[in-house]
């Protein structure tokens, strides 16, 4: 038997996982930016939050929603500490500054991927989420061996999330075109390099790969 990552998606053992859609970095009021000057926010990323909000984010919500109908796992992992001041955080983020209390508006998905009522949303302080997160046993114990992965940013915390999942045992399906970064250069020189260790597909690609399973297909896996 070949042995290889472009394995198409089995719904009972895939889950989606959205990471750091939330206020905090896709928002003008976010506390990524609302420290930045309005000269410096519209030089360095006003383009980026015009672009996720009129491709990205409609990527996303398209995915979720597929995913929710073929009955794939959808979950979400946010920047968020476990406490009001942040003591928890990973020396990194302290060293950064990344700062989003326990409970606050910016720890919340946005409103365009609000999560289910029975869905999971796991808090980080590390860039990958399977560093400060349980959601490795969260995953093992729903079966999951397959990774669908959208999120942000594509060459940071996506990346870690991607890395740690392979090294794990996942089979990782990266969503090329519901990930990003600050700059159309960063996002192309990220995919580029994740390539390796990852099923890389458009929204549209994952989609018709969806909507081609038939029961009888899946139960035959």
């Amino acid at each position: 038997m070949t042995l290889t990552r472009e394995v198409p998606l089995v719904p009972h053992q895939s889950a989606l996982l959205f990471i750091d859609v939330q206020n905090f970095s896709t928002k003008r009021e976010g506390g990524e930016f609302a420290h930045l000057p309005d000269a410096e926010f519209e030089a360095t990323h006003r383009p980026f939050i015009d672009r996720i909000h009129a491709e990205t984010i409609p990527n996303m919500q398209r995915l979720q929603a597929a995913c929710r109908a073929a009955g794939i796992e959808v979950m979400y992992t946010n920047i968020e500490s476990l406490t009001k001041d942040g003591r928890d955080r990973s020396l990194d983020y302290k060293i950064t500054g990344f700062h989003v209390p326990k409970g606050s508006w910016d720890a919340q998905t946005i409103d365009e991927i609000a999560p289910g009522e029975d869905e999971m949303v796991f808090p980080k302080t590390s860039s990958s989420v399977f560093v400060s997160t349980h959601i490795d046993y969260i995953l093992r114990n729903l079966g999951v061996k397959q990774l669908v992965l959208s999120g942000l940013l594509t060459d940071q915390c996506v990346e870690s999330a991607i890395r740690d999942a392979c090294d794990l045992g996942y089979l990782v399906t990266q969503v090329t075109d519901a990930c990003a970064t600050i700059t159309p250069e960063r996002q192309e020189n990220s995919l580029r390099a994740i390539k390796g260790y990852c099923r890389q597909l458009t929204t549209d690609a994952l989609l018709a790969e969806l909507a081609a399973l038939t029961p009888a297909a899946e139960a035959a896996e």
